[in-house]
């Protein structure tokens, strides 16, 4: 059985994917020739519909995971760990999907930064 912690990861990797297409997917529209005419409010309530599934997943994700509502983590761990699903999610969305960058090693350090601060989000200073 799933935990409540997975399930809430889950559900905030599910709404980055929507997160980063809102965000930054119009950005590949006309590489991918579509509505490449397409004005700037027209673009802006496209995203707003895509973000609002974005939405449908993230608020349930930090429900679910919050302590408050049975979850294991509290608010800054839930934060952190959006932090980490974001650059995630982003970076594979651009590397594998938009085609527009490359893993360098400063981005490479730059994770690994985050997670020393995951880890110190997470120890337990007694």
């Amino acid at each position: 059985m799933i935990t409540r912690g997975l399930l809430a990861i889950f559900l905030l990797v599910i709404s980055n994917f929507f997160m980063t297409f809102a965000w930054y997917g119009h950005l590949q529209l006309k590489k991918w020739n579509i509505l490449k005419e397409t004005g700037l409010f027209s673009i802006i309530l496209i995203s707003w519909s895509i973000a609002f599934f974005e939405y449908v997943f993230q608020v349930p994700g930090n429900r679910i995971g919050h302590q408050e509502f049975g979850g294991p983590f509290n608010l800054f761990e839930l934060k952190i760990i959006q932090e980490v699903v974001t650059l995630s999610v982003f970076s594979i969305c651009a590397i594998f999907i938009f085609k527009t960058d490359t893993l360098k090693w400063n981005y490479i350090v730059g994770f690994a930064f985050l997670l020393l601060a995951v880890f110190f989000v997470f120890k337990k200073w007694e």
